[in-house]
């Protein structure tokens, strides 16, 4: 039987700023948590810096702002969003949070509740959106379907695009974990990447 590899809740923060807003017309924000903060590989491998670099392989005029911090929560990004957006002004939102939720067992109307406030705060702020879904191990029962689902229903509610699983492809091989059995490799960073290119690049044509 396949391992599914845990995601683990983390207490270390950081930001990372990819690519200085200045330096191109648009800005792409990522607010994710310590999957996509690059945890335990070198920033630049993480798959944000990839997108920054695949942006400017493409010649899209767009910068990256990494705004990832380990261990978060979707409420933790509820109460945070608005100044991220004050602040850069993207012109694309990549929410990629939840994960944390799930495995703490947090009321999924909860996390609803605050993806479609982070989802709705962006669009306001006349930002598209990549909504990221997650997936917790299938232990959880019940509760993994529904949470599984809700990413897709406040996708929907609010017509933004969606993700299906950022770890697709990568979830159920552990070689391409940390030892923590935790978190990505360096080696998956552009399967990451790759999954979340296509949704997003529908949204920069």
């Amino acid at each position: 039987m396949l391992r599914f590899p845990i995601f683990g809740s983390l207490l270390l923060a950081g930001l990372l700023l990819l690519a200085p807003a200045a330096q191109a017309a648009r800005t792409i924000l990522v607010f994710g948590d310590s999957l996509s903060a690059g945890y335990g590989i070198r920033q630049d491998a993480s798959w944000p810096a990839l997108l920054a670099k695949r942006l400017q392989e493409k010649k899209l005029d767009y910068s990256v702002v990494n705004a990832s911090i380990s261990g978060e929560t979707s409420a933790g990004g509820r109460t945070r969003i608005a100044e991220a957006l004050n602040k850069y002004s993207p012109q694309v939102v990549i929410i990629a949070l939840g994960a944390n939720d799930g495995l703490r067992g947090l009321p999924l109307a909860q996390l609803r509740a605050n993806l479609s406030a982070m989802v709705g705060s962006a669009q306001k702020n006349k930002a598209q959106v990549l909504l990221v879904g997650q997936r917790i191990p299938p232990n959880y029962g019940a509760y993994a379907t529904a949470f599984e689902k809700t990413f897709g229903a406040v996708a929907k509610a609010h017509q933004a695009a969606l993700v299906d699983f950022l770890l697709a492809g990568v979830a159920t091989k552990p070689q391409l974990f940390q030892a923590d059995n935790l978190h990505p490799t360096a080696a998956a960073q552009p399967l990451l990447l790759d999954n979340v290119w296509q949704g997003l690049a529908p949204l920069l044509e």
